[in-house]
């Protein structure tokens, strides 16, 4: 398509008013028609602007502007010429990478911020972090539309075909090199829980495919083919997504067999305190003070205790009487759970002894009644993948603690009072969507704890908290979060926040937890659905440019 095609005759199918059709013809055209820097600029900066539809800002028309340019930038590109296959790719997938690279930049700058919190040690890491893992990231998007490249076609099928790579694309970084999918493009079309409970249906994979394939559409308008049928779709998917939240959301609400009555503790510590052994005692005296304190008004006395994320200060091996002091601040019936670093070894050989980052749940006898150990470590936080190289190379673990952790070996439900299954969920784990919805099939409450506070008043903490909100809602159950420093919160299984403690907030938060489960389909079968949502799209791409390549009668 090029800059000057003349506009549409009034009558003709698919048509659109002749005026706005050239407008974004000629723009369509030069955008088609950047080359080298500008060719890059352009998709860099469309990537950033995409950024914008996810949390904090949630200003999903950001994917209208944003997809339609990368599409119209792939348009100008081609797998004709000399060379192998993978030679002809290059220029689709540098597209991709470019526009990755800047939607994971804008996206994912305030990692840097943890690196901040002893600066004087580990801020020579900061471009590292801030533009090594979006440089890494980029990758998946140059993939995903190299991927929809070679399925490219002048109509509608491009819009499939981007809608496929950016799924496989995404479903890939869910697992490939410990996994990363942190703000998938899915996210974007699901601001707010009206616009969640597609996902309970087609998980995170169908998510994906149909957001871009519905950002993406916007770009037919500069062309002639395929345009009603491709806005009718598009507007069809979108009022779809919309009346299956607004029927979830205004259905009769069911009756809870159960109540948890929750007591979540946000104690907001500062981070350069969090391991200096002279505060240790201030610190676990005011998770205590904030433990034990009144019912609020109206409230009953709480029946489980929730800290965050490694808020224990200590070791319970080196400090056995914490859990007395522990024990005679729980009432009867009462439970705690707690983030905590467990240690395996003997004291004095501490050299050969395993630290885990851990959920531990006490009774009121001051008791370890049950733990769960985290399985999924943050690579260069938790721990040091390829330790040995890396440390030849001079390259430490970075943040989270003065130890190094090992991975646990499963997860499992701890039962709480009143016969309750909570299934602990530390930290980044909750970003996972397989993860938690296999491990979530007999739990009845999820249960996340974190340490936010690395992030400060960043994007961050409310990207993670909306990545949580959305697994209530796949997996049908409530959520029960804990942070250090934001955002502690209750949703429940539409993903509707019932209660919350903002960032920076310090206290205690008192809150009735009806346990119910609201889920669709199983699991499984949502697996499946999204699958077939991206091979949908794939069939119909690959249909399209093969019809392209046939020739005309």
């Amino acid at each position: 398509m090029s800059a000057g095609q003349p506009g549409l005759r009034a009558g003709a199918p698919d048509a659109v008013p002749v005026a706005d059709s050239r407008f974004l013809e000629r723009l369509a055209g030069r955008i088609i028609l950047l080359w080298g820097w500008r060719r890059a600029l352009a998709a860099f900066l469309a990537g950033a602007f995409a950024v914008l539809a996810q949390a904090p800002y949630d200003f999903f028309a950001a994917g209208f502007v944003s997809f339609p340019i990368l599409v119209w930038l792939l348009d100008g590109t081609t797998l004709d010429g000399p060379g192998g296959l993978l030679r002809r790719l290059r220029p689709a997938f540098a597209i991709g990478w470019w526009f990755g690279f800047g939607y994971f930049l804008a996206g994912l700058w305030w990692i840097g911020s943890a690196l901040l919190v002893e600066a004087d040690e580990f801020a020579w890491a900061l471009p590292l972090a801030v533009v090594g893992i979006p440089l890494v990231l980029a990758f998946f998007y140059g993939f995903a539309c190299a991927v929809a490249r070679l399925m490219w076609s002048s109509n509608i099928g491009r819009i499939a075909a981007l809608a496929f790579g950016f799924a496989l694309a995404e479903w890939l970084r869910g697992f490939l090199f410990t996994g990363f999918p942190w703000n998938a493009v899915g996210y974007a079309a699901m601001p707010v829980p009206l616009l969640m409970q597609s996902v309970s249906v087609v998980g995170m994979n169908g998510m994906n495919a149909l957001a871009v394939f519905v950002f993406a559409v916007p770009a037919l308008l500069a062309g002639r083919r395929h345009v009603r049928f491709g806005f009718a779709l598009a507007v069809l998917l979108a009022a779809a997504h919309v009346g299956f939240g607004y029927v979830r959301l205004t259905a009769p609400a069911p009756v809870a067999d159960k109540t948890l009555d929750v007591r979540i503790v946000q104690p907001s510590v500062d981070l350069a305190e969090k391991w200096d052994a002279t505060v240790r005692d201030r610190i676990f005296a005011t998770m205590l003070a904030l433990s034990s304190q009144p019912p609020q008004a109206g409230r009953p006395k709480p029946q489980l205790i929730v800290w965050p994320e490694t808020s224990v200060p200590f070791l319970f091996t080196e400090r056995p009487q914490a859990l007395t002091a522990i024990g005679d601040m729980l009432s009867d019936g009462q439970m705690l759970i707690a983030g905590a670093v467990r240690e395996e070894g003997a004291a004095s050989q501490a050299s050969d002894s395993l630290y885990y980052n851990s959920v531990v749940a006490i009774d009121d006898h001051g008791e370890i009644v049950d733990a769960v150990d985290k399985v999924h470590l943050v690579p260069f936080g938790e721990y040091l993948p390829f330790a040995g190289l890396l440390r030849r190379l001079g390259i430490e673990q970075l943040v989270a603690g003065p130890m190094t952790f090992s991975a646990g070996n499963e997860r499992h439900a701890i039962t709480v009072p009143g016969g309750i299954r909570a299934l602990p969920f530390i930290c980044y784990e909750v970003i996972f969507p397989d993860i938690v919805s296999v491990d979530a099939a007999s739990s009845e409450l999820i249960v996340n704890v974190t340490n936010d506070a690395w992030f400060g008043d960043t994007p961050g903490p409310y990207q993670h908290f909306r990545q949580a909100q959305v697994r209530a809602v796949e997996n049908g159950m409530p959520l029960v979060r804990a942070a250090n420093n934001g955002i502690s919160a209750v949703v429940d299984p539409f993903g509707r926040t019932v209660d919350a403690l903002a960032i920076d907030a310090r206290g205690a938060m008192d809150v009735r937890v009806p346990i119910v489960r609201q889920a669709v389909i199983s699991a499984g079968q949502r697996r499946i659905n999204g699958f077939v949502v991206m091979i949908l799209f794939a069939v119909a791409a690959a249909l399209f440019s093969v019809r392209r390549r046939l020739p005309a009668n």
